[in-house]
């Protein structure tokens, strides 16, 4: 376990936390003043390996090599100038801190960090953190390198579940869910659509997926999976032989054939590793999915009547209409999606010029 410190008076600024991997969905920019919940669990930090907000560089104004260097291997329109690293914590477990109203930005709803600093410890007058809680983002504080030091405290942060347990302990991310939004003068309003969870978690596999082609067709299981990735999979691949073949992959499902190329695989909540299958298949390419979206694409539960007495069990139909389908095709999150392909060393290759030349196209647009 760790608290985190003012560099500036050692003043402890949070409650003891637990390292956790970073969301996938932590950078997701998602719909038009929609109201995001928040993105870290209580008691959990994770560290961020990219900067977040201004100033910024223009990829024209970058040195050569200097992109590569931060791990960026394809043009971007800017890179941010900020120090990487920053701890990200949900905001209810930061203590010993006051707004800086002055460093609030431009923002529409709330802050979102994209200037700075807008958090100070109470102690000292450092500034020490970027909370947001804009519309459209996740809610986050995000704690400065350079501004806070993690101390060890008592207490052992809980074991790795094993991946047998979180088979079958793991929570399913809901597929759809209402989206709140400023309603105007009556107060906030909702609708249904499909989960921001998703449409990032499918973005980044995605990015994945197309890494893993080598620039061939790529084949994936019928139903969910298929409304997820094969439209987006058929807009930007070429068609025809030969094709490669995505499986489902991973705790509690059959050994993947070792001549599947590619594997839909979980990644672990906690260490932010992906499961790996052993013999042949370990070689496969493994593309990564959040444990509660592969959970709903590797085992869905069908929602089934069934006859209840007392307390109505959490997987049986309510009397009340279920969840509206939302009225669009499926979409992976773009900003998601951009943000890992542009960081796979495999972006370079030629034949992901045709690949990313179709991204750039308008019709691309509307797989996003």
């Amino acid at each position: 376990m760790h608290v985190f410190a003012c560099a500036g008076c050692d003043a402890t600024l949070t409650v003891p936390l637990s390292e956790v991997c970073l969301p996938v969905h932590a950078r997701q920019q998602y719909g038009n003043g929609a109201q995001l919940p928040v993105l870290m669990e209580s008691g959990t930090f994770a560290s961020d390996p990219d900067p977040w907000g201004g100033p910024w560089r223009l990829w024209n104004e970058l040195e050569p090599g200097e992109a590569e260097a931060r791990g960026v291997h394809a043009p971007v329109h800017a890179l941010s100038r900020r120090t990487a690293g920053a701890f990200v914590i949900a905001p209810g477990d930061l203590r010993g801190t006051r707004i800086m109203p002055e460093n609030g930005g431009g923002s529409c709803c709330g802050l979102d960090g994209a200037d700075g600093p807008n958090t100070a410890c109470e102690a000292c007058d450092l500034p020490v953190a970027a909370r947001i809680d804009d519309c459209s983002l996740w809610q986050a504080v995000r704690l400065g390198t350079d501004t806070v030091r993690r101390v060890p405290v008592e207490g052992a942060d809980p074991a790795p579940l094993p991946w047998t347990e979180l088979a079958e302990s793991g929570e399913r991310t809901a597929l759809f869910e209402p989206i709140a939004t400023w309603g105007g003068g009556l107060g906030p309003s909702h609708y249904w659509s499909w989960s921001p969870r998703w449409e990032a978690a499918a973005g980044h596999a995605l990015a994945h997926l197309l890494v893993a082609s080598e620039g061939r067709p790529v084949d994936v299981p019928d139903g969910l999976t298929a409304e997820v990735f094969r439209r987006a999979l058929d807009a930007l691949l070429p068609a025809g032989p030969p094709r490669r073949r995505a499986v489902l992959a991973g705790p509690g499902l059959p050994s993947p054939d070792p001549d599947g190329a590619v594997l839909l695989v979980p990644i672990h909540p906690r260490t932010g590793r992906t499961w790996t299958p052993e013999g042949p298949a370990a070689s496969a390419y493994p593309v990564p999915l959040p444990l509660g979206v592969w959970l709903g694409l590797a085992s869905p539960r069908p929602y089934r009547p069934v006859p209840a007495s007392g307390g109505i069990p959490r997987d049986v139909l309510r009397d009340e209409p279920l969840p509206p389908r939302p009225g669009r095709l499926f979409r992976a999150d773009r900003g998601t999606f951009q943000h890992t392909l542009v960081r796979l060393p495999a972006v370079r290759s030629p034949w992901m010029r045709a690949i990313l030349k179709k991204l750039a196209s308008r019709r691309a647009a509307d797989l996003f």
